[in-house]
């Protein structure tokens, strides 16, 4: 299914294109103390090899902008040009002047200008940081928080909306004031002379029916590429299925050139699990494909077993270790569709959609696994090595499909 994109110039963030028909691109953030070089440049590292992108770093304090080069070097050492996206809140205009290197090195920096300094100083802050941006050619996300909303603003909107005869809801002025923050600032980034494919623009919230508005508005009044993301977005199972449905029904639209899925992780947790449910955001929408898709039923009286499960998850882990290699060495994996199905009712049906796919015997039934490939019976496994011979036809049908000239090795080890 191809879903039709917005029109919008195409923004170069290093080297990867932003907007037009460009793919959406993946992006996510470290949660290291940036003024640690090493632990933040490890975390960039992980968030790319896992997939993003672009990886944003906090740059917060003259320490951590001192940083940011060493943190460039060592990504680059590691073999990774991941374009690396400064965030600044309050004092960006003070430490991208003061610190050459860090501008240099970034290659994007992200804006709140609900925080860079009080009316009388505002829009001389974001000044400063333009010219910057201007001088080192980098371009700039225009990033509106509802949490950090310019209060002049919406002080501004507020009393112009009081002091009409049909005043809005104080929700629907909230709204309106994210949108203006965001089209006002790149309006004035223009300007004083950033070029429109330069500018990125977000207006992010945190309640899906809000996130919705916003980004409908923006897409109706500017052409401008736009980065999604539900702010907050929270924690663990909350965090996934809201941001999918807030993300998935604008993309639908053609709505969105980057998006950011904020998981809250646990304590010591897994920041990679962001980029992995943004991927699959893209994948399950069939806009973008990063990985071989495994289906598999969910079990029902039929399959009492547990053997289809086990299988499924041997199988999925099988094709993430192997896209470390697969990926380089056959164009076009990610591609792969396998099914792994417990009973007769729907069993040969899904295997048959899949590019080969495995239908287990269910309660009571014959104890053996036909094996389809491309849609047509290709042989039959049983015996207690069915999830070994399995991953010998997958790796089998990867060399044969996808054409790669080096051998991979093997698929597991007995």
């Amino acid at each position: 299914m191809k879903i039709p994109r917005r029109s919008t110039p195409t923004c170069y963030v290093g080297d990867v294109p932003v907007g037009s028909c460009h793919p959406v691109v993946v992006q996510s953030m470290t949660n290291t103390d940036t003024e640690d070089a090493s632990a933040t440049a490890a975390q960039v590292i992980e968030l790319a090899r896992a997939g993003s992108e672009l990886v944003r770093i906090t740059v917060n304090t003259p320490e951590a902008a001192r940083q940011v080069a060493e943190i460039g070097r060592r990504v680059a050492d590691a073999g990774l040009n991941v374009p690396l996206v400064g965030d600044f809140h309050y004092n960006g205009h003070k430490l991208l002047r003061e610190y050459p290197d860090c501008a240099s090195t970034l290659a994007k920096y992200r804006i709140n200008p609900g925080n860079v300094g009080s009316r009388s100083r505002h829009d001389e802050n974001f000044a400063t940081m333009i010219r910057v941006a201007i001088d080192h050619d980098r371009p700039v996300r225009i990033g509106v928080n509802w949490g950090s909303l310019d209060p002049g603003l919406l002080t501004e909107m507020m009393d112009a909306n009081a002091a009409l005869d049909e005043p809005a809801e104080a929700r629907e002025v909230m709204l309106e004031a994210i949108v203006e923050s965001a089209l006002r600032s790149a309006v004035s980034a223009e300007s004083l002379g950033l070029p429109p494919d330069h500018i990125i623009l977000s207006a992010k919230v945190s309640t899906v029916p809000d996130l919705l508005e916003v980004y409908h508005r923006l897409a109706r009044r500017t052409d401008l590429p736009l980065h999604l993301g539900l702010t907050e977005a929270g924690m663990g199972r909350k965090g996934i299925v809201a941001s999918t449905a807030a993300l998935a029904l604008l993309l639908q639209e053609g709505i969105g050139d980057t998006i950011r899925v904020s998981l809250t992780p646990t304590a010591g947790g897994d920041r990679s699990e962001e980029v992995r449910v943004a991927q699959q955001i893209l994948q399950s929408m069939e806009i973008r494909s990063f990985f071989p898709q495994v289906t598999a039923c969910p079990g029902c009286g039929r399959t009492t077993s547990t053997l289809f499960q086990e299988l499924a998850e041997e199988i999925q882990r099988n094709l993430v270790e192997r896209m470390i290699q697969w990926r380089n060495l056959y164009p076009g994996v990610e591609e792969l569709s396998v099914a792994v199905m417990g009973c007769i009712v729907n069993g040969p049906g899904e295997s048959k959609h899949a590019n080969i796919g495995i239908s287990l015997p269910g309660t009571g039934e014959d104890p053996k696994a036909p094996v389809y490939i491309d849609g047509a019976l290709s042989t039959t496994l049983q015996g207690p090595r069915i999830a070994e011979d399995f991953a010998r036809l997958l790796e089998d049908y990867v060399r044969r499909h996808y054409g790669g000239s080096v051998e991979a090795g093997p698929a597991h080890s007995d």
